[in-house]
């Protein structure tokens, strides 16, 4: 995934700045993209119309033609009708950061968030932002004006998470039933939550027509369990603390964590929603690279 302009989360951490950082990321996905950088990635289907001789064949719903032998193409919404709704959890455990890693699984969403909103207002279509734990901390309308970066920025960086749980699945239920309109709704969440709960949040998402992709953040430490020694393991969302020896659960604990991990791919393919698992090590631009390749080849 990693390409030589690549900005390395080590680099972002040395940048105080979030203005600063989602440039960095942005100049480092146009620089890694040989075609539009904006192509595929707000274009929605619209309807079919019949085949005429000297259409682009990319276009050909080959399913519609193996059911009826006749030939239609995909139409799609103009660009500039997109609206980007991004939902960021902030909640306790999104602040976790590694031993290994530069910045925490919060610093990590909030810097792929200000570039993907970036990229969006750069393209003159309209984004909008929820924080959220277990319920929504911060509202941003939608709206497509340049200077909506600046609000959509400062909410970013004021994120002040507390000792709360993540409730991805309710607030989404939520969100489902404030945004009317339809558009496209990026998540990043570490989804530590409960999966019927946020089932019914993505299902309700998808029922009002909106295109979904999850982003699921997490930090290399959850995912490889490096930890050596007697240690004590202390709960960010107000678990007790548990001293053990991390050799003993080792096992139990990554089948645990794939068991779900696996459940919350599966629910979003079930619904037709985009799924990412995204580790705080990689490369920023280098995911946004991947993300939106991926969404391109989905649509062509």
């Amino acid at each position: 995934m990693e390409s030589p302009t690549s900005i390395d989360p080590q680099t972002l951490a040395k940048v105080r700045s979030l203005r600063v950082r989602a440039r960095h990321i942005v100049e480092g996905y146009v620089a890694g993209v040989h075609r539009s950088p904006y192509q595929g990635f707000s274009i929605e289907f619209a309807e079919h119309r019949e085949y005429v001789p000297g259409d682009d064949l990319r276009y050909v719903d080959w399913k519609v033609f193996g059911k009826s032998d006749k030939v239609y193409l995909k139409r799609f919404q103009d660009e500039t009708n997109l609206r980007c709704y991004l939902a960021v959890d902030v909640s306790a455990s999104m602040t976790y950061r590694g031993p290994q890693t530069p910045l925490s699984k919060l610093e990590y969403a909030q810097s792929l968030a200000a570039a993907l909103a970036w990229l969006v207002l750069r393209q003159q279509d309209a984004v909008g932002l929820v924080l959220f734990d277990d319920e929504i901390r911060a509202f941003v309308r939608p709206a497509g004006q340049p200077g909506h970066l600046d609000h959509v920025l400062t909410t970013l960086e004021a994120a002040h998470p507390a000792e709360r749980q993540t409730a991805a699945g309710a607030v989404l239920h939520d969100l489902a039933q404030r945004w009317s309109k339809r558009g496209l709704v990026i998540v990043l969440s570490d989804l530590f939550d409960e999966l019927s709960s946020l089932a019914t949040g993505l299902k309700h998402l998808r029922y009002r027509r909106h295109d979904v992709v999850v982003l699921q953040v997490l930090d290399p430490a959850e995912l490889d369990f490096p930890f050596r020694g007697s240690i004590e393991f202390v709960g960010l969302e107000g678990e007790s603390r548990v001293p053990t020896d991390p050799q003993r659960i080792r096992a139990a604990y990554q089948q645990e964590l794939a068991a779900h991990l696996q459940a919350v791919e599966r629910i979003c393919r079930s619904q037709q929603i985009d799924y990412y698992r995204v580790r705080t090590d990689q490369p920023v631009d280098a995911v946004l690279t991947h993300v939106l390749a991926q969404r391109q080849r989905h649509v062509g």
